[in-house]
């Protein structure tokens, strides 16, 4: 007999039993013995087709190449900008990857990027010593000006942005400010001050809530009543 011993998006801790049967599949977070799939961290639990995987509740950054995020100048030399990367190991953005325009060899590459901006930036690259390397050739790239910035939980920015955007595309339109979030756990918004701190708010909320179910149609009604 195969079932789910869990329900999809419920809480589980380690040991936990998860599902029943061999029809399941376990993923990140899970483990199979014998019969059973059971948790191996605490998290919430997705099911994806016939896989079984945990989303942890809290967790550090850790790069990926591919990913996009948001990071700031830290430092800045001859050759390239230091990035930190809201995860224990900065990046690198060198002047090829900087920028498309002729750069003199010696030139202050602070006029293109400053200690303390903010960027939205791509990495390409990894290296098994956690050497990270970064590029601003793509769309979307580029030097954030104004705004806020804030930092979520790195595991929640899926739920934060939601099925193919759709929940971050609400924020923007019931808030009118300028959204973008990293796949590292920042988030940079731009509006006006009211619009900001509402924004705020309902992503802190997602945050809190993001085990919830109906989360959507929940947000959705908070921002209405805030606007009206």
């Amino acid at each position: 007999m195969t079932k789910l011993m869990i329900k999809e998006r419920e809480v589980v801790v380690p040991g936990d039993i998860i599902a029943e049967g061999m029809n399941y599949l376990p993923s990140t977070g899970t483990y199979r013995q014998g019969q059973h799939i059971m948790a191996s961290r605490m998290g919430i639990m997705r099911l994806e087709g016939k896989v079984v995987k945990i989303i942890p509740l809290a967790g550090k950054y850790l790069p990926r190449r591919g990913d996009v995020i948001i990071g700031k100048i830290i430092d800045v030399n001859i050759m390239a900008w230091r990035v930190e990367t809201n995860s224990a190991y900065s990046a690198m953005l060198s002047v090829k990857d900087g920028t498309s325009s002729f750069v003199r060899r010696g030139a202050d590459l602070t006029r293109i990027y400053a200690i303390g901006d903010y960027i939205i930036t791509k990495i390409i690259n990894v290296t098994s010593q956690k050497l990270v390397d970064l590029t601003m050739r793509g769309p979307g790239l580029k030097k954030l000006d104004g705004g806020r910035i804030i930092k979520v939980t790195p595991t929640k920015v899926p739920r934060i942005i939601g099925k193919e955007g759709s929940m971050v595309v609400m924020i923007k339109s019931l808030t009118n400010c300028d959204i973008m979030v990293g796949q590292n756990g920042i988030v940079w918004i731009k509006g006006e001050p009211k619009d900001e701190i509402l924004a705020v708010e309902t992503i802190r909320k997602i945050e809190d809530e993001s085990h919830v179910s109906g989360l959507t149609d929940k947000i959705k009604n908070f921002l209405e009543s805030a606007k009206r």
